[in-house]
């Protein structure tokens, strides 16, 4: 879902991000700096897109296409296991699909707010959490090199002691460490690792993320605007739950082919024709 893909990307970026933790190093300050207000746009311009999205656990794959219909995002199912629908299934999903835009175009003003608000709700909490995590940890530059054919940037991020967490979501960060590898021209991220190194007791859930908990993230440019999306996301959550029973979790998420809004709705209003 796309809360669920915000919520664990915008954690892992935000963990990942510092403004002011260079101090006597203004040619690193200014990167950083830069590179904040670069994926803020990114964040920011994300809704603007529709993409296909494949996603992994150990039962199998789906694909979805993801659009983006009346404010809010629409999964409709395109292949299992990584083999298309068929013809049939694809009928079914097509109509569930014009059902819900029925719907949602039928919706009085009052609900469509609630339904657009409760959806930018969590995108504004998961990126009020970058200016929480600017506090959260202390980022050292250790080289650069090439990924995918980018010149990068490497910053270690470690968490910050005596850093105390305002809220629930940001209770994990300080168990956390990791890296951000910075485009060296566009100052994009191109890619973000983070792991849990200390066991972290989520207060109020009886719950405790442990170490082996990591994620990974790449970006890639999308359109020609300049945006850079996620391409690709994987976490290996363990979690302990009451203190007693272990939860295990892996997820393995691929995004691709992302459309402008405008130019999709345009594509799909001349196949229909």
């Amino acid at each position: 879902m796309l809360s669920k893909k915000y919520r664990a990307a915008a954690c892992l970026l935000c963990a990942l991000t510092a403004a002011t933790v260079f101090a006597g190093r203004p040619d690193i300050q200014q990167i950083i700096q830069k590179s904040v207000a670069t994926n803020q746009a990114d964040f920011k311009a994300a809704t603007d897109f529709n993409w296909t999205e494949t996603d992994r656990t150990a039962k199998g794959s789906k694909t979805s296409r993801v659009t983006m219909i009346e404010g809010t995002p629409y999964y409709r199912l395109i292949a299992l296991n990584g083999k298309p629908l068929s013809e049939a299934q694809s009928a079914q999903e097509e109509k569930k699909r014009q059902q819900v835009t029925a719907q949602r175009r039928a919706e009085t003003p009052e609900q469509r707010q609630a339904r657009v608000d409760k959806f930018e709700k969590e995108r504004k909490r998961d990126n009020a959490m970058m200016d929480q995590l600017t506090q959260a940890f202390r980022f050292t530059m250790i080289g650069q090199r090439r990924v995918r054919g980018y010149s990068v940037y490497v910053l270690k991020a470690a968490p910050r002691p005596g850093y105390k967490p305002p809220s629930m979501e940001t209770q994990v960060l300080t168990g956390m460490q990791g890296e951000l590898w910075i485009d060296k021209t566009s100052f994009h991220w191109v890619k973000v690792t983070a792991q849990v190194i200390h066991p972290v007791s989520i207060e109020g859930f009886l719950a405790e993320v442990e170490p082996g908990t990591r994620f990974e993230l790449e970006n890639r440019p999308v359109g020609n605007g300049g945006v850079w999306e996620a391409s690709h996301f994987s976490m290996r959550s363990n979690a302990k739950v009451f203190h007693l029973f272990t939860r295990e979790s892996n997820d393995d998420e691929n995004y691709f082919d992302y459309q402008p809004v405008s130019a999709s709705a345009d594509k799909s209003l001349r196949s229909s024709r």
